[in-house]
């Protein structure tokens, strides 16, 4: 039975969670953010910092990128790095009134609620599986370590933390740290947050199971399930963190490749479709109810509307009204208005528990870090005489 809607998170769990807290940098609401931020950054990046001075590659030397003009990197591990830990935590905080709004708006009838708690407990089984993380880890060094970063993202020239060679890459110091360390850590925290995505998609596809007690006049066109478009204000810190990984890597490549940004067109795509496949793809569940919702208020509230104007035409246009009855003032002409306006929310009812908004600031999130690249391709008064000319 789950007594207290309000313990419900897929964040707030698990075998980092638990080794955390052990460790003191966390406590059992997810607070104590800033020392997590401050401690785990710093172990992926100070290290870095400290062997590539001793290896004479912080700001010169025989390589074409330094350490500290390593824009990916720093934005890496001092960006998007705090950023995935800070989203914990407004993920866990505006996340935990979903399930007691689930209830609240009596969406769950009674005889399913015994499924509906299952599924809550199925969730909270996957967040805290020791195997999952486990297996997340041999992922991280298996396929992005060894596989991807070494293959496809690693750039083809001499690093601070590798050299080109005609046998393979040869790391540095710096480079082993990054690339069994750092990188890891790093790889390790965003494909958690993936795996939590999946808990919460699985999460609501069970819910989705359930037939709910929708409720084609709600005001908020969706049936009662307006509510979880508001997951998107809990996924910004996330989306905004992507975006800011793309843009170190984007940037080094212009600063030190010769790329341009428009050349990247196609990668910036793809990454603002996935924030919004990730976070929005989930509530496209509940299309399937919400559309067989609509059907059904339409036929509903027309059969309702063909009995109440043949009754109104018949008393006021057929003279079947009482001679003493007056026609100003009668309630009923404002019950044939009201229920004129409730056929009109069934109508105009979405299918699609999605707003524009949400889109909007998802892609706007996602975009942010990069919009600073345009500064590659003009200078900053331009760029702000064309801004100032779209806007006013």
């Amino acid at each position: 039975m789950v007594s207290d809607p309000r313990d419900f998170s897929f964040v707030l769990g698990g075998p980092l969670f638990q080794l955390l807290r052990r460790a003191h940098l966390t406590d059992d609401a997810l607070m104590l953010v800033r020392k997590r931020v401050i401690v785990i950054a710093l172990f992926a990046w100070l290290p870095l910092l400290v062997l590539s001075a001793l290896e004479g590659h912080v700001l010169g030397g025989s390589v074409a990128i330094p350490f500290l003009l390593d824009v990916e990197a720093h934005t890496r591990f001092l960006v998007a790095m705090p950023l995935l830990i800070i989203a914990e935590l407004v993920v866990h905080r505006r996340m935990r009134p979903l399930v007691r709004q689930f209830l609240e708006r009596n969406l769950i009838p009674e005889s399913a609620m015994t499924r509906f708690e299952g599924a809550i407990a199925s969730a909270f089984r996957l967040r805290n599986s020791v195997l999952a993380e486990v297996l997340l880890i041999a992922l991280v060094y298996g396929v992005g370590i060894l596989i991807i970063w070494r293959q496809y993202v690693a750039l083809d020239t001499a690093t601070w933390y590798a050299t080109p060679s005609a046998e393979g890459s040869t790391l540095s110091l710096a480079g082993m740290w990054y690339g069994y360390v750092s990188l890891p850590i790093f790889q390790f925290l965003l494909v958690r947050w993936y795996f939590r995505l999946f808990i919460w998609t699985r999460f609501l596809w069970q819910a989705s199971r359930i037939e709910l007690s929708l409720v084609p006049t709600h005001p908020d066109r969706v049936g009662g399930l307006g509510f979880l478009a508001g997951t998107v204000f809990a996924f910004t810190v996330l989306a905004v963190a992507h975006g800011a990984l793309v843009a170190g890597q984007l940037a080094n490549r212009i600063f030190f490749v010769g790329a341009a940004l428009p050349d990247f067109k196609a990668e910036i795509a793809v990454v603002v479709v996935l924030i919004l496949c990730l976070v929005l793809g989930p509530l496209l569940v509940f299309v399937p109810q919400l559309a067989q919702a609509k059907r059904k208020g339409l036929r509903e509230y027309g059969t309702l509307a063909v009995r109440y104007v043949r009754e109104f035409d018949g008393k006021w246009l057929r003279g079947g009204a009482p001679a003493d009855e007056p026609f100003v003032g009668s309630a009923d002409i404002q019950s044939l208005a009201d229920l004129g306006n409730s056929y009109e929310v069934v109508r105009t009812m979405r299918t699609v528990p999605i707003t524009r908004d949400a889109v909007v600031r998802l892609v706007a999130a996602t975009l942010v870090p990069i919009v600073p690249l345009l500064l590659t391709m003009m200078p900053l008064e331009e760029l702000l005489k064309k801004l100032f000319a779209i806007l006013f």
